[in-house]
C-alpha cells in the first residue's frame, strides 16, 4: 500500500484540481463559504505519493452563539461522505474518510466544540472508523422524493391536491428571487421564521446572495397578493435537488397553506428541470413525533433510517453522550 498524504487546505490558491461534480464538496462551495462571515471552509484532500488526488471532503466550521455559557462556540459540519476517485491505492473509501477526519481534528483540535457528520448516503459508511475516533451515532431520518418514476401529482393525496388547487385559485404564486427587494424579503422571512429555533443555523446573507448568483442553486418566494408567505433555498448537485432552507407564515395565513405551496413549488420546479430526486437536508430532530417530518412525508417522500455522527471535544461530555446513544 502506497503512502497516503492528507492535506488541510484553507486558501483557494492552494486547492488542487478537484472533481467538482458534488457541489457540497466542490471548489465553488469552498469559495462561497470563504466569503461568508462567521464560516470557514477546510478542504481535506487525500493524495497518493505521486500527487494524484484520491479523495476530498469539505468541512465547514461555523461560529455560533448561545444564550447560555459558553455563548460563542465553533461547530464543524460535513455534509456527505465526500468525493472519491476510482483508484484508491489500496485504501477503501471508509479508510480514506477516517484519515481525513483524523487529520482535520489534529489541525483544528479543541477549538471546535463539536463535530457533525450528516447526510451520508449509506447508513453504515465508515461505521467502525467513526466509532474508533469516538464519534457516536444518533439514529436519524432521511427523506427524499423520487421524481423520475412518478410525477409529483401522482404522489400526493386528493386532500392535499385540493389545498394546492384552492390556494392557487386564491392568488398564491411562487417565483424565483430576481430583484434586490425580493432578496431582502427572502432574508427577512427566513430569519423571522427561525428566530426561536436555535438548532437551525442560518448563514449570513452573503451566503444566499452567492448561491443565487451561482448556477448551483435558486431562491424562491411565495406570495399571497401583497404578502410574502413563504420562501425556500434549493441547491443542485449530481442531477438531484436539495431543499436546504425553507420558511413560511403557515399560522398567519393558514387558509392558503403557504407551507404546502412553498414545498410544492420546489417539487414541481425540480421535476420540470429534470432532476431525479429532491433531498431534504434537515427534517428536524429525531423525535418519534416530528410535525415537520410528517408534513414532508405527505408529499410522497421516502423515509430512510440513517445515522448522524457527533463528537464533542469535551471528553467527559462525549463519553456520556456516547453511552446514551450507544447501539
Amino acid at each position: 500500500m502506497n503512502k497516503l498524504v492528507v492535506r488541510v487546505i484553507t486558501k483557494q490558491k492552494d486547492l488542487p484540481e478537484l472533481d467538482n461534480s458534488n457541489f457540497f464538496h466542490s471548489r465553488q462551495l469552498f469559495e462561497i463559504i470563504k466569503m461568508t462571515p462567521r464560516q470557514r471552509p477546510y478542504m481535506l484532500v487525500a493524495t497518493a505519493a505521486d500527487g494524484r488526488v484520491l479523495s476530498h471532503v469539505l468541512a465547514i466550521v461555523r461560529y455560533r452563539t448561545l444564550w447560555l455559557p459558553p455563548y460563542l462556540y465553533m461547530h464543524c459540519r460535513i455534509l456527505g461522505e465526500g468525493v472519491y476517485s476510482y483508484d484508491h491505492e489500496g485504501y477503501s473509501n471508509d479508510e480514506l474518510f477516517s484519515q481525513m477526519l483524523e487529520t482535520l481534528r489534529s489541525h483544528i483540535g479543541y477549538r471546535v466544540l463539536f463535530y457533525e457528520v450528516s447526510n451520508l448516503r449509506q447508513k453504515m459508511f465508515a461505521y467502525r472508523e467513526l466509532k474508533q475516533q469516538q464519534y457516536f451515532p444518533v439514529r436519524w431520518m432521511s427523506i427524499h422524493n423520487s421524481l423520475h418514476s412518478h410525477t409529483p401529482e401522482e404522489r400526493i393525496s386528493k386532500r392535499l391536491a385540493r389545498h394546492i388547487k384552492g390556494a392557487y385559485a386564491k392568488g398564491v404564486v411562487t417565483n424565483e428571487v430576481k430583484s434586490e427587494e425580493d432578496f431582502r424579503q427572502f432574508i427577512k422571512l427566513l430569519r423571522q421564521h427561525h428566530w426561536l429555533k436555535p438548532k437551525r443555523y442560518i448563514p449570513d446573507e452573503v451566503f444566499f446572495r452567492k448561491i443565487r448568483q451561482e448556477s448551483h442553486g435558486r431562491l424562491y418566494l411565495t406570495r399571497y397578493h401583497d404578502h410574502i408567505v413563504g420562501c425556500s433555498a434549493v441547491a443542485y448537485s449530481q442531477q438531484n435537488a436539495y431543499l436546504w432552507y425553507m420558511a413560511s407564515r403557515r399560522k398567519s395565513f393558514a387558509l392558503v397553506h403557504p407551507d404546502e405551496l412553498t414545498l410544492w413549488h420546489v417539487l414541481k420546479d425540480s421535476h420540470y428541470r429534470g432532476y431525479q430526486h429532491v433531498f431534504f437536508l434537515d427534517v428536524g430532530l429525531p423525535f418519534s413525533h416530528n410535525p415537520f417530518r410528517e408534513f414532508i412525508l405527505r408529499f410522497g417522500g421516502k423515509p430512510v433510517s440513517t445515522y448522524r455522527w457527533f463528537r464533542c471535544s469535551i471528553h467527559w461530555i462525549n463519553a456520556i453522550l456516547s453511552w446514551i446513544y450507544r447501539d
